[in-house]
């Protein structure tokens, strides 16, 4: 799937275009709903800078491929984008799909910049070709976790399926809230039955359920039983991997699925860029747009100016990652090495913590915001060139 642009604003162009290649969820068991918003970020993105002469006057022509979720068939279009002769990879939502891409990146030597994958390791090993617009997990799960605690949750269980993403959200989770004096009871998910997590929940005493699992199952038969359940009237449900910012919970859940506390990632208020970015992907989603539609946009803006100003070899490409400062539509985007990342990290995305309102599920409240910025005279180490 190819969504190219062969003209210019002011006429047809000869030159070739600049193929970018881009992975999305776009079937099950992939998150279909996020892939669709991170896919309309990424096609805005690209008509704009099409509009605005392209790069040096050659169209960006975007690449699309569909992961399913499936990290093998990733790592596999990495490899094709990479015969096609792609300049960058982008994309991705899913972290453990992400690293496989970001695996395969690295050793092809083909720049990847990830939009929408939090796994802290995206690497096994310190690479100049990945770089991610998105927090790491470990900085947004704190954060979600020091909601809970202030807001007087001490005994936490979480409802968790087999893999790497959950188990490392389930670490930062536990380690965290131990230190604060707390406890977090893991309720596996291999088989699951609702009513006897129910009363599981109920013999453990937990105050909060955090849905660590797929959407919509088990996630939305779960968050029924634990609703139905008088003797759980009060127990907080939260979702830090953000599942009720889609339609999907919404539609699934209605008045079930408000009150639960989820992560996502904008700022307080949206940038000159975004507010006019917003309007533009409200007239392409048929809902509102959710924060991995403007992590679309902004990798289009970032990779643009890579290309730009740097060129378009891929060496060139990789080698831009610690020079680029452009202003994205949640805020000024430059990357750095925070200690113990092994890609280059945009530090400071704005986290939110929101929820759906009970009284009126189609909107959402924000619960608690952390807007910190990266120091404005610290450099990224590394800037001569490929190795950092």
């Amino acid at each position: 799937m190819s969504k190219s642009s062969t003209s210019l604003q002011g006429g047809q162009v000869d030159r070739p275009a600049v193929r970018v290649g881009a992975l999305v969820p776009l079937s099950r068991p992939g998150w279909v709903e996020a892939g669709r918003h991170l896919l309309a970020g990424l096609e805005l993105g690209v008509e704009e800078v099409n509009d605005a002469g392209g790069i040096g006057g050659r169209p960006l022509d975007l690449v699309v491929r569909d992961t399913a979720a499936d990290p093998r068939r990733a790592a596999a279009a990495v490899e094709e984008l990479a015969e096609l002769g792609v300049a960058a990879v982008v994309g991705e939502y899913h972290s453990v799909v992400a690293r496989a891409a970001a695996a395969r990146a690295d050793a092809l030597a083909v720049p990847f910049l990830c939009s929408s994958a939090v796994l802290d390791e995206l690497t096994e090993q310190d690479t100049p070709w990945v770089a991610r617009l998105c927090p790491p997990q470990s900085r947004g799960w704190r954060f979600y976790a020091d909601h809970l605690i202030d807001s007087g949750h001490r005994r936490i269980a979480v409802a968790v399926q087999p893999s790497v993403y959950w188990a490392s959200g389930t670490r930062i989770l536990r380690d965290h809230v131990s230190a604060h004096g707390g406890a977090v009871v893991e309720l596996e998910m291999g088989t699951p039955d609702p009513t006897a997590m129910c009363d599981e929940l109920v013999r453990h005493g937990a105050t909060a359920l955090l849905l660590l699992v797929g959407h919509p199952e088990p996630a939305v038969p779960i968050v029924r039983a634990v609703r139905r359940d008088e003797r759980l009237a009060g127990l907080l449900i939260g979702a830090p991997a953000g599942q009720p910012e889609f339609t999907e919970w919404a539609t699934a859940l209605g008045e079930d699925g408000a009150a639960v506390p989820f992560l996502r990632y904008l700022p307080e208020h949206l940038t000159t860029l975004g507010v006019r970015v917003e309007a533009r992907l409200r007239a392409r989603l048929p809902a509102a747009p959710s924060f991995v539609a403007y992590e679309g946009y902004d990798t289009v803006i970032v990779l643009a100016h890579a290309l730009r100003f740097h060129g378009t070899d891929r060496e060139r490409v990789a080698a831009a990652w610690p020079r680029v400062e452009v202003e994205g539509t949640r805020g000024r985007i430059r990357f750095s090495r925070p200690s113990g990342s092994r890609v280059w990290q945009w530090t400071w995305p704005n986290l939110q913590i929101a929820d759906r309102d009970p009284a009126h599920p189609d909107r959402f409240r924000v619960l608690r915001t952390d807007s910190r910025q990266e120091p404005t005279d610290r450099r990224p180490e590394g800037e001569d060139g490929l190795a950092g």
